[in-house]
């Protein structure tokens, strides 16, 4: 063989040896990236091949399959009463990513867990029956929330304090998922929402923090008796009133001229819901005590998985004591979801444990056979003593029985709470937000909820904790206790 053949067969053979490399380059390492590519069709043609499996409240889908007409995408995902559950199931469109349970759980309600599958199914390559999932959700008082929140722009949850079972997580204004289903009319109904000032898409009880304003006052008053700056809910506190915060002039004053504030205890301070108590109580403290407190409650957490991503609640660092003292109050840089205060309340009324919240009960196969059961697997932490959590349940009861919070009383139950106004916007300039949290006991069933109004139709005069926030956990707590 000459030297020019023998040369040309040699380069040949490398051209050859470099398709193969890269073939085998893209079949076993890009070949997944490129199956996952969310503009791969083939996807979505084999999610919606099939009808998908189920989220279930109370025994009852309230999902669904249909039929596309026209479409290679054979089916789509349907929703009854969409609107009630929409904070909790989120979306499964065939033009958008899913979300809520529907995109954590997508690959068991499309088939494609690798736990639905049996022995013929691995053979055969075949896709597996769908799997469902079990929700905790209590469609009465979830029901109860909406309807009670009507028109306004706000969010509630609730939470069984013994097993951290949350029975509801509502969002207003709502939306359809339904809407989103459809490839061929999704676009319109993706821009509409987008485009409406109500922001329905937002999640406002898992992922919409906002400051507390009062409520916080107890997480305050926990690390107050945690730590031993006071020995009770009903020793004197020192603090006068109004308050003048730490390097100003700035004077702090409370909402009623008139309120028995001066060294109040932190029973009154909570039943008249003094500033002035909670402000000088936060920098007697420091703001590291007082952060402390908050992270054991679940503030400052980024992992905050129920299974749902929560948005962290926070609170700020590296203040001065002017500004810690505002966040005694839940003001400055603190902000609160529905989610985290209700956890407060889940907390206190579960003798200082926190249950880990959780949304999903159990996620099952196609046969309704358990695959993952979360309710044996709940985080139990304790968060204070047993007798500050007696303590601060004690003072809630004040509240409601005597001071900000009479909206939420509820006849033959035993029923603590504690309101929150917080300002908006530069020299409260804007309509504050409205804020309850709270604890229901009766005989053997108890219930924490919170309940956040981001803006009504209310005068601006009208705003408060009680007026607007307080009869919408009542409804809840009076479903939950039924």
């Amino acid at each position: 063989m000459n030297k020019t053949i023998r040369r040309v067969s040699v380069f040949t053979l490398l051209l050859v040896f470099a398709l193969l490399v890269r073939a085998t380059w893209v079949q076993f390492y890009e070949g997944r990236a490129l199956a996952d590519d969310q503009h791969n069709r083939r996807n979505a043609i084999q999610t919606y091949a099939e009808p998908l499996g189920n989220i279930v409240v109370a025994g009852r889908a309230v999902t669904g399959s249909a039929v596309t007409e026209g479409s290679d995408l054979k089916y789509r995902r349907t929703y009854t009463d969409g609107p009630l559950y929409a904070a909790v199931t989120g979306y499964a469109s065939q033009a958008y990513a899913p979300t809520q349970l529907e995109g954590i759980y997508a690959d068991l309600l499309n088939g494609t867990d690798t736990r639905l599958k049996t022995v013929l199914d691995t053979l055969t390559n075949k896709r597996a029956d769908p799997g469902n999932v079990v929700t905790t959700i209590d469609p009465d008082v979830q029901k109860a929330a909406y309807d009670a929140l009507g028109d306004t722009k706000g969010g509630a949850v609730a939470i069984d304090p013994e097993t951290g079972r949350i029975l509801a997580a509502v969002s207003t204004p709502s939306y359809d998922p339904s809407t989103l289903t459809d490839a061929d009319t999704a676009g319109g109904a993706w821009k509409r929402l987008n485009a409406d000032p109500g922001k329905p898409l937002t999640n406002r009880a898992l992922r919409q923090p906002l400051p507390p304003g009062s409520t916080f006052k107890l997480v305050v008053a926990a690390a107050a008796l945690e730590d031993g700056l006071y020995s009770s809910v009903d020793e004197p506190t020192t603090s006068p009133s109004p308050y003048t915060l730490p390097g100003t002039v700035t004077p702090l004053r409370n909402e009623s001229a008139s309120a028995p504030c001066t060294n109040a205890s932190i029973r009154v301070a909570l039943q008249y819901s003094c500033n002035t108590v909670f402000a000088k109580m936060a920098v007697d403290l420091g703001q590291d005590k007082v952060r402390a407190m908050a992270e054991k409650f679940g503030f400052n957490d980024t992992a905050q998985d129920v299974p749902v991503r929560a948005y962290p609640s926070v609170y700020p660092a590296d203040m001065d004591r002017a500004q810690t003292a505002l966040t005694g109050i839940g003001q400055f840089d603190v902000t609160a979801t529905p989610l985290q205060m209700a956890m407060v309340s889940a907390a206190l009324a579960d003798d200082g444990k926190l249950v880990a919240p959780h949304l999903v009960d159990r996620i099952t196969d196609g046969g309704g056979d358990t695959l993952e059961d979360y309710d044996d697997g709940a985080r139990t932490t304790r968060i204070v003593s047993s007798r500050t959590a007696g303590q601060l349940r004690s003072a809630m009861q004040t509240v409601v029985e005597e001071g900000t919070g009479t909206n939420a009383r509820i006849a033959g139950v035993t029923v603590g709470g504690k309101t929150g106004t917080a300002q908006h916007g530069e020299n409260n300039s804007k309509t504050p937000y409205a804020w309850f949290t709270s604890y229901a006991t009766s005989g053997d069933k108890q219930v924490a909820v919170a309940v956040m109004v981001e803006q009504s139709d209310a005068a601006r005069s009208e705003v408060s904790g009680n007026g607007l926030a307080a009869p919408v956990a009542r409804a809840m707590m009076k479903a939950a206790l039924r």
